[in-house]
This record gives structure tokens, sequence and C-alpha cells, in this order.
């Protein structure tokens, strides 16, 4: 017969075989599907690898999943290689071999130089989004359908890690390229069709910073009121939260610096130059970074009791193994909620700072270097917040050519 789509369509209507039953091509020797009791068919294509040798029969794919004319063209692919003295049998035999994705994403976490917070982040990446779709998959085996509809998979639940998962497998592709654990070019990951991505332009209007300087105070003498999602272990008064200094200073300190909120959890005392009012950050996301300390910043760092080596003291601190809060999820959720900005994010005190600066008529070079922005483009997303400064210089100049044009 003649497989083609159609004639493999009405073999798939019919009774099911009591046995597997087989059907060769007419015009490709070798190509052809087999059907089993079950109802299953699969595409396949049988050579003999080397004259005189055994027959070896290499499955293609589900009939449903890949079409006639890709199978057959996949079929003669194999036995063309065949010919020439190639085994893809046992090149799949090898492909099953190889190490998984997994092992592959973990070998380039590990073995790649990179900040330590870079590390715990694609491990995340790694565990939450990758291993569920892909980790146990070996790495040689994956294609790029595979990996496309692991993307669309991901996608359903979070848009944005889909994509910074894919940016990772694809870097563990080349690192693994390099160092022979892939074959050399192979990259699946590479031109996945990645989700839309748009910058979030949520800033603080005056109003908002009022009630979030009210929540704070709140939240840090009679409390906000308790819900059964608010932090387990801050003391409770009458179904209220009371959250410390610690927490509130840092709120405050990552809305009257600008910096990042690890910047701000893994600042320790020692790295506060208070003669200078400087901040001397050791290991930013963009290196080492210098930033320059407002008075009302530095009376915030004042404010603050010290309890161990970091200026935000977390649960373990003072202690021999002291290490910096890890987040401040449960209470800026309880904070903001307050203050009725569920909608802002931490990151967005950020952007306020920005936007505020860039409203009063500061230049984007100045809030870039205020921010620490290695690149200056970064800084060009509050390029639209300068328009009134940038409209009053414009009229200031056009007012004096006016003047002078008109004989005043």
């Amino acid at each position: 017969m003649q497989i083609r789509s159609e004639a493999v369509a009405e073999i798939m209507k019919s009774a099911r075989p009591n046995k597997t039953k087989f059907y060769f091509d007419d015009d490709l020797t070798g190509f052809g599907f087999y059907r089993t009791p079950g109802g299953t068919c699969t595409w396949f294509a049988e050579f003999r690898p080397v004259a005189g040798g055994n027959k070896k029969r290499l499955k293609l794919g589900r009939v449903g999943i890949l079409k006639a004319n890709e199978a057959r063209e996949a079929a003669r692919k194999a036995i063309a290689h065949a010919g020439l003295g190639r085994d893809l049998a046992n090149d799949r035999a090898s492909e099953r071999a190889g190490g998984t994705v997994r092992e592959l994403v973990e070998e380039y976490i590990n073995g790649k130089d990179m900040k330590e917070s870079s590390r715990d982040f694609y491990r995340i990446t790694l565990r939450k989004h990758i291993a569920p779709h892909l980790g146990s998959t070996k790495a040689a085996a994956v294609t790029r359908v595979d990996v496309q509809r692991a993307h669309m998979k991901m996608s359903k639940t979070a848009r944005y890690s889909a994509n910074r998962a894919m940016a990772l497998l694809s870097a563990a592709y080349v690192w693994g390229a390099k160092r022979g654990t892939v074959p050399e070019g192979m990259n699946p990951a590479s031109a996945i069709d990645r989700n839309k991505e748009v910058a979030r332009e949520r800033y603080l209007t005056p109003e908002e910073m009022a009630r979030l300087g009210d929540a704070l105070r709140e939240a840090e003498t009679v409390g906000i009121q308790h819900k059964a999602s608010d932090s387990k272990h801050a003391p409770k008064q009458k179904n209220r939260t009371v959250y410390g200094r610690h927490v509130t200073g840092a709120v405050r300190l990552l809305m009257l610096t600008g910096c990042r909120l690890r910047e701000i959890l893994n600042l320790r005392w020692e790295d506060y130059d208070e003669k200078r009012g400087l901040l001397l950050l050791p290991d930013s996301k963009s290196g080492r970074k210098t930033i320059v300390l407002s008075e009302a910043a530095q009376t915030e760092i004042y404010s603050i009791p010290r309890a161990g080596k970091y200026v935000i003291a977390g649960q373990s601190a003072a202690t021999p193994d002291e290490k910096p809060r890890s987040d401040l999820k449960k209470p800026w959720a309880a904070i903001s909620r307050r203050a009725g900005i569920e909608d802002v994010h931490i990151h967005d005190l950020r952007h306020t700072f920005a936007s505020v600066g860039a409203g009063g008529g500061m230049s984007l070079l100045t809030i870039g270097k205020l921010l620490g922005h290695a690149d200056a483009a970064t800084t060009q997303r509050y390029a639209h917040l300068h328009v009134d400064p940038t409209r009053a210089a414009a009229n200031a100049i056009a007012g004096q050519i006016a003047a002078a044009i008109r004989g005043k």
C-alpha cells in the first residue's frame, strides 16, 4: 500500500487487530507503521546497518502526533544514514544512556561562575518549572517541539517564569555542548517562541505613600489586624500582628534609597559609611556599588536597633551562623493590604523612587546613577515621566526666542 494520511485514517477507524499488525509502504522500502491490539499506531523504519547485518527497526513516533509525510522523511533519513554506515538505532541507544535535562541544568548551575543569588534563582527555576516537564528526559534526546510544548505548559501558570526557564535551559545546552555533555551545536531551547513581556509601571502616588506611612507606623506600634496568612513568627496582640523596626525599617529604606530588596536585606553594618553617608555594597546585581544616602535614609538607619551584623536582622541574628533575612513577603502582604495598595510589589518601591526623581526634574543620568543602573537604556523606562521638566525647558528657551522675534 501507499502510506498516506487518508489510508492511515481509514485503518485507524477499522476494528482493532488481535495481534500487532504491520503495514509497509510500497514506495519507500522499510517504511511503515504498526498497530497494536490496544489500538496504538507507531511509525517505524527498518534497515540493515551494514551489508549482511541483522535488520533493525527504529521507532519514529506515534501516528497522529507525527504526520505521514513527516514520518516518511524521518524514515528516509534513517535508511539513508544506514546506507552510509551510520546506525541511528545505536545513536538512539546512546542518547538514552546519556544524562537527563535535570542533570545537565544542575551541572551548569553548579559549574558556571555566577553570583550565589543567581545560582539560587536558577535552582528554583529548575525545580519549579523545568524539572516537572523535562527533567527526566535524556538531554540529548530532547527536541525543539518537546521544549516548545513544555514552555506552553509552564506559561499556563507563570508566563514570565516560563521565559526565564527557557533562557536557563538554552544557556545550559550551550554550556553542555562546549563540554561534550550534549552534541555540538545542539540547543533545542534556542528558537522557542517566548511570551510577550510588558514592563510594570506601577508607582505610588503621594496619597498612597501617605497611607503606606500610616500602615508602617501602625505595624510597628499597635500592630495590623491579623489574618491567617500573616507571619506566624510576629507577636500577636488581640488579633493584631506587630512587626518590629527591622521590618518597617527595611520598607522605608527601600523607599528612601531606591535599592533592590536583596541589597537592603543583605546590607551589613560594616557596609555603612556613617561619616560620608554612603552604603558601600560589595556585591550587588550590577557588581560593586556605592549608594549615596539622603539625610532621611541616614536617619532611618540610625533608628534601627543593632542586632547582629546585618542592618535588617533575621531570625538567626547574633548567632555564629547568622544569615540575612530571606524576604519580606508576609509582612509586605499585610502592610500593603492595610495601606490599600495590594497591587503594589516590593520592587515597585524602587520604581517609585525613580519616578519621583524624574517627575521632580532630575536628569535620567542622575537617576540612573542613584539606582546603580549599569546600562543607561534601563533608565529610559522613566523617560515618559520626564516630560514636565523637558517642556518647562522648551518653554523657557522658546519664550526667549519668541520675545526676541517679536521685538521685545
